[in-house]
């Protein structure tokens, strides 16, 4: 049973980094950001796009999914 629940442990912490790596590269440095790629986007009043706001959503779960599974290999390992 707990090798059962170790593999899947690690296979979401694995998921996890990826899609935090690859989100993270999305996000906007100095330029526009994954919101300058799309041409007609509808921008907020604050000036930054709805794909951005989603973007850095997304991001934040994926990194408390990324603490809870470090933390929880941390305490079974």
């Amino acid at each position: 049973m707990g090798s059962v629940f170790l593999n899947i442990l690690f296979s979401v912490h694995i998921i996890a980094s990826v899609g935090l790596i690859l989100l993270i590269l999305l996000h906007a440095g100095r330029g526009g950001g994954i919101s300058g790629l799309f041409s007609g986007m509808v921008e907020t009043f604050d000036g930054t796009g709805i794909v951005e706001k989603n973007l850095d959503r997304i991001t934040i779960v994926l990194s408390l999914v990324f603490t809870v599974t470090t933390i929880m290999l941390f305490i079974f390992l």
